[in-house]
């Protein structure tokens, strides 16, 4: 009899539930599927997110995993109130591990997501808080972070499938000089790096926390580069 309460992977039965919510997103189909979302989705979501905590206190102590709703886990109802689109319910997974140092949406971190057939293992900040984007920015023509940014930057680039993300603004902020080695950096109001792919057979089993350790990893210096921005 296997251990219910040591993270063994997800089940096909998750990959389902998504797979239908996108065709029947609504409440009468998701009341009458939640036996199915709790056992299949949030069951193993918290085991994830308990496991891959403990792992990642040996490449980035301070690293909070707290298996809650609100917490490391993204609520699955969607705020409509200011949407277009009605659908109430979000058709992806969101686990979000976030630098302790401070709030979790403020933090640098490493995000797991999820929506078959794909799967998103990053990390890094997806949206500054306006009160940082001076610091950042700051930073990124800083004669010596600069350099120091540039160079995490290129070497998680020229890592096989790794994009790294956040452009916000289509040009450079005005009083910085487009032709600096960092002008592109300057046009982001995120930082963040990852690898997008389609589901491989580790999400089935534990040995899906060691596949994200090692797409987390070459993340740690960017984080570390974002958080020193809070001083």
């Amino acid at each position: 009899m296997s251990d219910t309460s040591v993270f063994s992977g997800f089940t096909r039965q998750t990959v389902r539930f998504y797979t239908e919510l996108r065709k029947n997103n609504n409440k009468p189909w998701f009341e009458a599927n939640r036996a199915v979302y709790e056992a299949h989705v949030m069951g193993p979501a918290k085991l994830f997110v308990t496991a891959m905590g403990e792992r990642l206190k040996g490449i980035a102590p301070g690293t909070l995993a707290v298996p809650a709703v609100n917490k490391s886990i993204f609520r699955i109802n969607r705020d409509t109130r200011f949407s277009l689109d009605p659908t109430p319910y979000k058709t992806n997974l969101g686990i979000y591990f976030w630098d302790g140092a401070r709030p979790r949406m403020e933090a640098a971190g490493f995000y797991f997501g999820f929506e078959p057939p794909d799967l998103y293992i990053g990390g890094g900040m997806y949206m500054m808080p306006d009160t940082l984007v001076g610091r950042y920015r700051a930073a990124v023509v800083d004669k010596k972070r600069g350099p120091e940014i540039g160079k995490i930057v290129a070497g998680l680039r020229a890592r096989p499938g790794f994009t790294v993300e956040g452009v916000h603004y289509k040009r450079v902020p005005a009083g910085f000089d487009p032709g600096h080695p960092n002008a592109e950096l300057l046009k982001h109001k995120g930082l963040y790096a990852g690898v997008d792919e389609k589901i491989p057979g580790e999400f089935y089993s534990a040995r899906l926390v060691d596949y994200c350790l090692e797409r987390f990893a070459p993340i740690v210096p960017l984080n570390r580069w974002l958080m020193k921005l809070y001083g």
